[in-house]
């Protein structure tokens, strides 16, 4: 662990001086991405391949970052795509692949054995609690979790007495982010955020961190934030950028609005099998470092495969949505963008979410 990620005093003094500010935080994905700097630690959102801030990574990635600490809870093809290119010199995690169809990632393995990568590893639960203990600004949690396992021995975390009962409790120590990328179902141009579905760590790994990047799929009007507040689970006073992204979370999933491409990773570990991180950085220049954009690099896939994908989200959250509108497939690129939630009307640009 880097002394930054749990110094809880440092940490609460950064986050106590940092602007807090109700204006408008609308930028794009190229402005985002640069406030990325070489060594930050980088905490993302959703899980596996969950509302993977796709169109963020494929950002930051044509930053070319180096010496970043990745963390996320179940790391996914994000934490292949830095590896590849040498962005990331440590990862932290509680596992690593797609998911158990395609086993743990062989790419990690790779990088992991062959010392190009240190490899941190937590418990799910202990990595939400380290979140959690940020969130609340205290510098660890006591649990059991890990205890008895052969990560204690190995890993950075430690123990401690519990003064009633005198058992020995692991001491889960808070994670404080430079910088958290999140992907969210819909936003204001403030930064207020609301998540469909299972929310994850994300509401806790925003008030951990220093600077908060947000990609919405859909931009809706202040009225509607205000008309249902209980809806948002990441208040904008949090947020430092937002940027509209329909389908920022794709080949991954986005609840509700589309599934993640299985067959894409078919494919994608088929490439991995037969040339190793070769696979993988060609799938890079394909689709992250060839197209200008985040909208080119969506049309590589094709409108009939997206919308095949919009379909079967809506085989499992059919008729109403959980905004209590009825809801439609969200339509392909060449179509125009993911629907917008009952009484916000879509801007004109269906691809930057700008009215």
């Amino acid at each position: 662990m880097k002394p930054s990620e749990y110094d809880f005093v440092a940490a609460r003094r950064r986050l106590e001086a940092k602007e807090k500010s109700a204006g408008e935080k609308l930028t794009s994905l190229e402005d985002a991405a640069a406030r990325v700097t070489n060594g930050d630690v980088v905490a993302v959102g959703g899980i596996l391949f969950s509302r993977t801030p796709m169109a963020l990574v494929h950002a930051i990635l044509r930053e070319r970052r180096t010496g970043l600490t990745l963390v996320r809870n179940l790391m996914c093809q994000e934490g292949e795509f830095m590896m590849a290119v040498g962005a990331v010199e440590r990862v932290v995690t509680a596992w690593f692949g797609i998911g158990l169809p395609w086993g743990v990632s062989k790419i990690m393995r790779e990088h992991v054995e062959g010392g190009k990568v240190v490899y941190e590893e937590w418990s799910h639960l202990a990595l939400g609690l380290r979140f959690r203990a940020a969130a609340m600004g205290v510098p660890f949690l006591p649990a059991l979790t890990m205890l008895g396992s052969d990560l204690v021995a190995i890993g950075p975390m430690k123990t401690v007495i519990d003064p009633y009962t005198g058992t020995t409790l692991a001491a889960i120590p808070a994670l404080y982010p430079d910088v958290a990328i999140l992907h969210v179902h819909r936003a204001d141009r403030f930064g207020n955020c609301q998540i469909d579905g299972y929310p994850h760590m994300d509401a806790d790994i925003a008030r951990a961190a220093s600077t908060v990047l947000v990609t919405a799929e859909a931009l809706i009007p202040d009225e509607e934030v205000r008309r249902h507040p209980d809806r948002t689970v990441i208040p904008g006073f949090l947020v430092d950028a937002v940027v509209p992204a329909p389908w920022g979370a794709f080949p991954h999933e986005c609840y509700g609005l589309y599934e993640a491409d299985f067959e894409h990773f078919d494919e994608y570990a088929a490439a991995i099998d037969a040339r190793g991180t070769a696979g993988v950085t060609e799938f890079l220049d394909r689709h992250v470092y060839g197209p200008a954009s985040w909208l080119e690099s969506l049309e590589l896939w094709g409108a009939e495969r997206l919308a095949r994908q919009a379909r079967r989200a809506h085989e499992l959250v059919p008729a109403t949505d959980i905004m209590g509108g009825l809801s439609t497939p969200p339509k392909p690129p060449a179509l125009g963008a993911p629907r917008q939630s009952r009484g916000a009307p879509r801007p004109p640009d269906a691809f930057t979410g700008y009215a």
